[in-house]
């Protein structure tokens, strides 16, 4: 959604300005959830399809900007041609524009000015949350099994660290001494639902989620953010971010352990 304005703001403007305007509503499209930097969103994809029929329910398309149909000026080509072929056209209430060549000319600049901000937001944000992860905030949402989170005052904002969770950390420590002592994930799986002690996600201990645990370095101490970034930049990788609950010895042996066993017992 729009920064300036709420979702629910948007769709009563549109409303407001198609009554004033005479047009008749008969379908509204809303990916709440999604950015308008993909066109990945079912309800788009449903609107571009329903376009596309002989029998279309619709000949307009409202919307509160013209970011708000593709922040991608390439998608946005591309559709508003599939569309226009179709005989539908996109009306931007904030950016109202005739059907000229000017018109499109200066639709086209915002277009690119609303891509050229998405694209430089991004990047700004990608750069204050690496800054963050590099000073041992914790950036995720769920806290690693054995944490939980704890907010504290940098400056003049509010940010979240990690405290060991004293319960779920003396789970976590059995399991790597388990993996020591030779007991492989089937067994440890086996013993801890066996127990009676509550998964991460509450429904049963599974050799996948062992795994996890085992291989996620926050164990011992070190934070490891933006490992799949799509924009190419390395990891930040943060040693001593919380306190560990396995020493980075006892890590390292369990890491090859798994190593030497994983083609026999993962799959």
């Amino acid at each position: 959604q729009d920064t300036d304005l709420s979702i629910s703001a948007q769709l009563r403007a549109l409303r407001e300005y198609a009554d004033r305007n005479g047009y008749l509503v008969v379908r509204e499209f809303v990916d709440e959830a999604e950015s308008g930097r993909t066109i990945a969103r079912p309800a788009f994809k449903e609107m571009i399809t329903l376009a596309r029929r002989a029998q279309k329910p619709f000949d307009l398309i409202l919307v509160w900007k013209y970011s708000r149909f593709a922040r991608s000026r390439e998608d946005s080509i591309v559709y508003k041609t599939i569309l226009r072929k179709n005989g539908v056209q996109v009306i931007s209430i904030n950016e109202p524009f005739d059907d000229t060549p000017t018109a499109r000319l200066l639709e086209a600049i915002i277009e690119s000015l609303d891509e050229f901000y998405s694209d430089n937001l991004g990047e700004e944000v990608t750069r204050g949350m690496r800054e963050s992860a590099s000073r041992g905030f914790y950036l995720s949402g769920k806290p690693p099994y054995g944490f939980r989170k704890i907010r504290v005052r940098d400056g003049g904002k509010e940010r979240t660290k990690l405290e060991v969770d004293p319960y779920q950390a003396s789970i976590v420590t059995s399991i790597f001494d388990d993996v020591l002592h030779g007991k492989w994930l089937t067994e440890i799986t086996k013993g801890l639902n066996r127990k009676g002690i509550r998964a991460p996600k509450g429904k049963g201990w599974g050799k996948t989620g062992v795994h996890i645990i085992l291989t996620n370095e926050v164990y011992a101490g070190t934070f490891v953010w933006g490992r799949n970034s799509k924009r190419g930049l390395e990891p930040v990788r943060v040693e001593n971010a919380c306190s560990a609950i396995v020493d980075k010895e006892t890590f390292s042996k369990v890491q090859d352990r798994l190593k030497k066993r994983a083609p026999a017992q993962i799959h």
